[in-house]
This record gives structure tokens, sequence and C-alpha cells, in this order.
């Protein structure tokens, strides 16, 4: 099963991939994570460190695939899970549907693809162009991480059309989103009522979560040491058990631009007020 994972930039989808990754391996898949950013973080939670790329890795070989072994690319995570990262082109220069297109032909060449139950892309910020939608290619399932705000809310809205355009040629389907580091969802049950899709889980506001971050751990390994975090571990292990029911998941119509952000700012201008009962409703709700 190929999954990638997408959403706004800084929404936290690094963090949510790991600790899916580590959710994977523990209900005993073998699970290898790809992150797909010049930025090369994606994996810091699992590793600890900034692992060499694949770019950087071939650039050191001359780009001759055969002298590139897996333990020059392939690096072991927290909780069995591999990690790889893709890395980027030069900033203003290449295209990084390349570097992925490189990545998975490398991997494809190391026979890494067949030896893993769950391969996870984790994909930067929102779908621009076509060489940031690249991954679409190879996945089964998208999911697209999001918040309760309008920014990556739109955000998402674009990956669903990513999502919809690649599904035209590809055995591709939106798994659904993951609401992340939000106390409220009326926003999101706002935007699936317009465009029907699935919503996974909804992570509320959690601290621990900003700051694993930081401590380059996933909440799986905090909770080693802290079982009070257990209860988050559970947001992440109910996402995993999803996904491995095989969903039949959507391909979504995206509403129009222009639709959505009247949609999204009406939301924001004119809020739903309580509707004020006549004293003859108060009476009978008391009577009830």
């Amino acid at each position: 099963m190929k999954l990638a994972v997408y959403g706004k930039g800084g929404i936290g989808k690094s963090t949510t991939s790991c600790n899916i990754s580590v959710a994977l391996a523990k209900r005993g898949k073998k699970v290898l994570q790809i992150g797909c950013d010049p930025k090369h973080d994606s994996t810091f939670t699992l590793t600890g460190f900034l692992i060499p790329t694949i770019i950087d890795t071939l650039q050191a070989k001359d780009y001759h695939y055969e002298d590139v072994w897996p333990e020059d690319v392939i690096y072991k995570g927290y909780g069995g899970v591999d990690c790889v990262e893709a890395g980027g082109p030069p900033a203003g220069a290449g295209c990084g549907g390349y570097v992925v297109g490189e990545t998975v032909k490398l991997l494809k060449e190391l026979n890494a693809f067949d030896e893993y139950d769950v391969i996870l892309f984790d994909v930067l910020g929102d779908v621009v162009c076509g060489g940031f939608a690249a991954p679409l290619n190879y996945a089964d399932y998208c999911m697209i991480v999001t918040d309760n705000g309008f920014d990556a809310l739109f955000a998402a809205n674009r990956i669903a059309a990513s999502v919809r355009e690649k599904a035209r040629t590809h055995p591709l389907r939106l798994a659904g989103l993951i609401g992340n580091r939000t106390s409220k969802r009326d926003l999101i049950e706002k935007y699936v009522e317009a465009v029907p899709m699935p919503v996974l889980e909804v992570l509320p506001l959690i601290e621990d979560i900003r700051v694993s971050r930081v401590k380059g751990k996933t909440l799986f390994e905090m909770a080693e040491k802290d079982p009070s975090l257990n209860y988050v571990c559970d947001y992440y292990l109910n996402i995993a058990d999803q996904i491995l029911a095989r969903p039949e998941g959507v391909v979504p119509n995206d509403a129009p631009d222009r639709d959505l952000f009247a949609l999204l700012s009406d939301f924001y201008l004119n809020p739903t007020k309580p509707q004020i009962k006549t004293e003859e409703e108060e009476l009978d709700l008391m009577m009830v």
C-alpha cells in the first residue's frame, strides 16, 4: 500500500506522517517513509537527525545507480520504520517532481518497494504544479492534513483537485482529511458539506505534539516515559486502522476557487447565530 500525505505548508504533515508510520508499524506492518521536501526533515522525529538525501548520495556517486546500496539511502527510525529523504533541487532551479521520480527509480533498482507493506510519501506544501503532485502517480491513497482555518482548507481543495485529476489515469483515491491542531471543526464540516469526503480524525491543540517535533521524537517514543500521552497515540492508531481496512475512498469534486472563497469567507462574515426562542417554545422545552 502506498500513501501520500499532503497539506498546507507548516500544517504539521511531517509530524503527523511520522506518527502514522509508527502506528502502522505498531500494527505489525513494515513501513518505509519517504520525505519529499528539499528541507529533508520529514523523518526527523523518527531518526532524531537529518539523514543524507537520495540526491546528495546520487551526486556523490556521479549518478551511477549501480554503485548505490540500500544502506546508503535507507535509515532505520523509531519503531522499526525505515526512512528515506529525497531531498530537492537547488533553490530556484530544477523540479521537485524530477527528484521524486529519481528517488522512486533508485528504490525500484534496489527492489526496496517489494520489501514493505506500506510506503508513505510525505510531500511538501500545497499543490501548485505537476512536480509537487508527482507522488500521487505512485499512491493508492492520498491523505490531506488541514486545520479549521481558511488557508489550510483552500490548500486542501487544491490538493483534492489534484487527486481528481490523477484519478483519471491512476487507481488513486482520497482516503480523507486529517484535522490537526484545532480546537474546533466547524469550518472543516462546512467544507466537507460542499466537497464530500471522509474525515479520518481531528486532533485537538496538544502542546506535546509541537514539542515532539522540537525534541525529534514521535509521540509514541515520548509516551514510553510519559504514559499520560498514550491517549494522543490513540489518534494516530485510529488513522492507521482506518487505512489498513482499505477504505473505498473518494474521487473528490473540488469546489471552484471563487465558490470556495465565498463559502469560507461567508462562514467568517456571517456566522450562524443561535436562534432566539419564543416564550412558548422556552416553556415547552422546560416541560420536556
